[in-house]
């Protein structure tokens, strides 16, 4: 397990977290880090340590308030990575808050799973996995794509998923964009921004990034017959 240890500085002492009693922790955080919003604060298997919800990111502190932990919290017995589990959840939910009415969507005919795909136009394997899009569709995977070029905004990636967004037909111009073609540029009301900052808040790093729908992240592409198999799997 890597994990980083963080001391918190101007803390009180003797702080408990048991039974929900977390007003002290919350206090200490908020004094140590104030640019910080606290979500939630619960207790953990670990005697003396609680999870710290800020936003997407999973914490840990010791109820003593003295410590900050960030990382993987891992059931040595069971071998499952509690911290993940947390994370999945997280994402799932910031996805589905924002919205499909802010996402360009390829349904399946028979769904019978939902991937979310962080992507960026001029990313190679985006590329590659957007040509087996009637692939994915056929085995019952909707899919669903969020913008997420990688070189930020007031790039030339950026201007290419605005005008995707700017097309009556968003389906056949991210298609035609994927392809090569060069989209005349445009500016009108569009969420790319929004979606380039959901990424980067639940952790996105690079393209494709895909988000299955139980909330486990795989990086990069995978195969739609692979892919298939493996939500058959866990279904």
């Amino acid at each position: 397990m890597t994990c980083l240890l963080l001391p918190v500085l101007a803390v009180s002492h003797g702080v408990l977290a048991e039974d929900g009693k977390h007003d002290a922790i919350e206090k200490s955080l908020k004094k140590a880090l104030p640019d910080l919003e606290i979500d939630k604060i619960t207790p953990t298997p670990v005697s003396g340590v609680s999870e710290v919800l800020m936003g997407p990111s999973v914490f840990y502190i010791t109820n003593d308030g003295k410590y900050l932990f960030q990382g993987n919290l891992i059931d040595i017995k069971t071998r499952e990575n509690l911290t993940e589990e947390r994370r999945k959840g997280i994402r799932l939910a910031a996805i589905n808050d924002f919205g499909e009415d802010r996402m360009i969507i390829f349904p399946a005919k028979k769904p019978r799973h939902t991937i979310t795909v962080f992507t960026d136009i001029d990313c190679g394997y985006c590329r590659k996995l957007h040509k087996e899009i009637d692939q994915y569709n056929d085995r019952g995977i909707t899919v669903r794509y969020l913008m997420y070029p990688r070189s930020g905004p007031n790039s030339r990636s950026f201007d290419k998923a605005v005008a995707v967004w700017c097309e009556e037909d968003r389906q056949q111009a991210l298609t035609d964009a994927k392809a090569g073609k060069e989209l005349p540029k445009a500016d009108c009301d569009n969420p790319v921004k929004e979606e380039y900052d959901l990424g980067g808040l639940i952790g996105i790093r690079g393209t494709p990034a895909i988000i299955l729908d139980d909330g486990e992240m795989l990086p990069g592409y995978i195969p739609a017959d692979r892919l298939s198999k493996s939500l058959e799997v866990r279904s």
